[in-house]
């Protein structure tokens, strides 16, 4: 089967959880042809791969979000748009559930210039109505270099070219899930949609903090990213989560519960059931497996690091993976030396299945997840973790209903300072408590969350299509 995947901001341009499932998830099926669809954000990543394709990858094709900056406005280009374009272009334009269809055909069919359309007097209107009723004390050019910088990426999205596949399968919503929708529009093909994470309520949390967004148009950007969400859920065949709670947000985002199955993450267990635990050395070393991103809560985790040398002097940290941030990273380092820890080690990018034998435990401090691949590894190889209670953590930790292991670590919640230490350090504690955790972790990966079983369950997918 000739399959293509579409993913964004991930695979195979950086290194971390989804593009290492996504890797090993191909090299997993070489029965099936793959078609990489990747949107990236800057076009000079063109062609700068973290990861070496397998063989059964025949095509890739990419997208580049700043490539919609280049785009001209013809100033020749006139539009005159009817009634259902003009109805659908205000619901795009606020947000509220457009028929996909039509925008489709205007800048698929119709080949509408984005640059040019939304510059024409149709858009124009439409965006000074919006703006009379929703941001009457905010300047216009405010909103209107707003709502363009939110919808030009979406209507250069929305020209690509699709490629030729029997079926689509998206690793996410957002734009990666409008390619989907577009794919199923052009070729009526089935299309199937995998969430790690929930994608919209994972931007809805970084918009909330971030920045560079205007108070006023906070709301308008967390509605952005849902309406992108209700675009594929709507279209999707069949649409996967990690987990149950996962799914029934998915279905209170309006994806249809006869659609929706649970596929959990699955490892590569014969790879760290045997490493061996670390021998005693008077040092207690800690493993945080994850990328120098804000989302990951690393500046927490150091503070939280922090604490926990104030109750002990023997423990160590070691941060594992690298980053696509340099800011965020820097402003880590410079934490680390504003806070004279001489124990914390930045180590890179390295095989964490040979580093694993250095290392007591893990510790996640993620403000959101799915279901973390570190921490399973984390579990296979019997080491126990510390997580905040995001996405599925604490299942994870404790168990789901019918699971009667126990519990193989700590869950606290996000941002938890003092109870991210006080948690490393009841592990700190005890060899005993670690070794009997890390066994009951080991136990339920073996049960739950192999690899080979993870793919038997998207083959039998593929194979109903």
């Amino acid at each position: 089967m000739r399959i293509c995947l579409i993913l964004e901001g991930s695979y195979p341009y950086t290194f971390g959880g989804v593009s290492s499932w996504m890797h090993n998830y191909i090299k997993a099926m070489p029965q099936h042809e793959f078609v990489l669809w990747v949107i990236g954000a800057k076009s000079a990543d063109r062609g700068v791969f973290k990861y070496e394709l397998p063989e059964n990858v025949s095509e890739i094709h990419e997208v580049f979000l700043d490539e919609a900056l280049t785009i001209k406005a013809n100033k020749r280009d006139r539009f005159k748009l009817n009634d259902a374009e003009k109805e659908t272009l205000k619901k795009f334009i606020d947000c509220e559930k457009p028929d996909w269809d039509i925008l489709f055909d205007m800048f698929q069919n119709k080949n509408y210039n984005p640059a040019s359309f939304l510059m024409s007097e149709d858009f124009l209107d439409v965006l000074t109505d919006l703006c009379r009723e929703k941001y009457p004390y905010v300047a216009f050019a405010d909103t209107f270099h707003t709502i363009r910088s939110m919808l030009l990426p979406v209507l250069h999205i929305i020209k690509s070219k699709v490629p030729e596949a029997e079926v689509y399968h998206t690793i996410c919503t957002g734009y990666g899930g409008l390619l989907a929708a577009l794919a199923h529009y052009v070729t009526g093909k089935h299309v199937i949609l995998t969430e790690h994470g929930i994608y919209s309520r994972e931007r809805e949390e970084e918009i909330i903090r971030a920045r560079w967004v205007t108070p006023a148009f906070k709301r308008h950007w967390i509605r952005f990213f849902y309406m992108l969400s209700d675009a594929i859920y709507k279209r999707a065949t069949f649409i996967t989560c990690l987990f149950g709670n996962a799914g029934k947000i998915q279905m209170e985002l309006g994806a249809a519960p006869e659609k929706c199955k649970v596929i959990p993450n699955g490892i590569h267990y014969d790879k760290f059931c045997d490493i061996p635990l670390k021998e005693e050395d008077g040092y207690v070393d800690i493993a945080a497996v994850i990328r120098l991103a804000p989302i990951k809560d690393v500046k927490t985790l150091i503070y939280a690091f922090n604490e926990l040398c104030g109750m002990r002097k023997n423990a160590r940290l070691h941060i594992l993976g690298g980053t696509d941030d340099e800011e965020y990273a820097k402003e880590c380092y410079d934490l680390v030396k504003s806070l004279g820890l001489k124990d914390v080690l930045f180590v890179g990018q390295v095989n964490v299945i040979e580093y694993m034998r250095k290392i007591d435990f893990t510790i996640l401090t993620s403000i959101s997840e799915g279901q973390p691949l570190s921490v399973l590894e984390s579990f296979a190889a019997r080491r126990p973790a510390v997580t905040t209670d995001v996405g599925c953590c604490r299942q994870l930790i404790d168990g789901e209903e019918g699971d009667f292991f126990g519990t193989a670590g700590f869950c606290v919640p996000p941002m938890h300072r003092e109870g991210l230490a006080n948690a490393m350090d009841k592990l700190c504690q005890s060899r005993e408590l670690r070794e009997e955790m890390g066994e009951i972790g080991r136990m339920r990966v073996e049960k739950y969350f192999k690899h080979p079983d993870m793919i038997k369950r998207y083959a039998a997918l593929y194979k109903g299509i």
